[in-house]
């Protein structure tokens, strides 16, 4: 319950006059998903999650108040940011607690999904492609077999998911590096940087506030990331290239970077076409 004041922020009444109850709007189950535009189940979804809090008894009908609407257009609003179930319980959970303001949490949420590369996917019809790539015979086939290319929505079109690896294959083809193999070392590549990212985010993030961002606020945070985004990406290609020519090195002192051992033609020739009886 609560009281209407007046347009002057006084009491709205005048002197002797009994205050006037206004009655805070209560809403059903079906009501309230219609008011917030989800389904019912929905609704029982989120409670069972424990992201929306029960209903209130009056008498013997369970109705919603208007903290209930407010909670759901806020899940609305943060799963539009890509948010899981799981991480909004946890960050309101926070918040109610009084460990978190969601301003800041919101705020650093923005900055955590900051891309750390401009490149996007293209669309390309095949005289782009043809451009981009000057095709040969049988390119465009061996870049979809590798997953670099795909065939687009429309004729003669063509989906390009990362255009820089896309050019650099095909530079190291041109180089003589097969395509299947130039993919299969950026699986290599994909595969030990996501874990080494992992580790370097979860350590970044639980020494938040204690030798990273400095009082962990969202404030120091944002200054760290904006640092490390661009510091990052060249302390990445530093190290690939120190472990890079310590592994050459190592090829070279073990023996396996020689020339592999070829047979001469006019040896391949007549082990290929052996003489017959009666031949000269």
């Amino acid at each position: 319950m609560r009281l209407e004041p007046g347009a002057d922020g006084g009491s709205g009444r005048e002197p002797g006059e009994e205050p006037v109850e206004v009655e805070e709007p209560v809403y059903t189950i079906d009501e309230l998903a219609a008011l917030a535009r989800v389904p019912v189940r929905t609704v029982r979804h989120y409670q069972s999650q424990k992201v929306l809090s029960p209903p209130v008894r009056q008498g013997r009908i369970a109705v919603y108040r208007q903290e209930h609407l407010q909670r759901l257009h806020l899940i609305a609003v943060l799963q539009d940011r890509g948010l899981q179930l799981s991480a909004i319980r946890d960050a309101l959970s926070r918040v109610e607690k009084g460990q978190l303001w969601l301003e800041d949490w919101l705020g650093l949420s923005a900055e955590l999904r900051t891309p750390w590369s401009e490149e996007q996917p293209v669309l390309l019809s095949e005289q782009e492609l043809d451009e981009r790539l000057s095709l040969r015979p049988g390119l465009v086939s061996a870049l979809i077999d590798a997953g670099l290319l795909r065939r687009g929505p429309q004729p003669a079109s063509y989906l390009v998911r990362s255009p820089g690896l896309l050019d650099i294959a095909v530079e190291l083809e041109a180089a003589g590096v097969d395509i299947d193999l130039a993919a299969a070392a950026a699986a290599t590549l994909r595969k030990h940087l996501r874990t080494a990212a992992g580790a370097l985010v979860r350590g970044f993030l639980d020494h938040a506030g204690e030798g990273f961002a400095r009082s962990g606020s969202t404030a120091d945070v944002t200054k760290a990331l904006g640092a490390l985004r661009p510091l990052g990406v060249r302390a990445a290609s530093l190290v690939f290239a120190q472990e890079i020519e310590r592994a050459l090195r190592k090829a070279v002192d073990t023996g396996r970077a020689s020339p592999p051992t070829r047979t001469p033609r006019s040896t391949q020739a007549k082990h290929q076409h052996p003489r017959r009886d009666g031949e000269d």
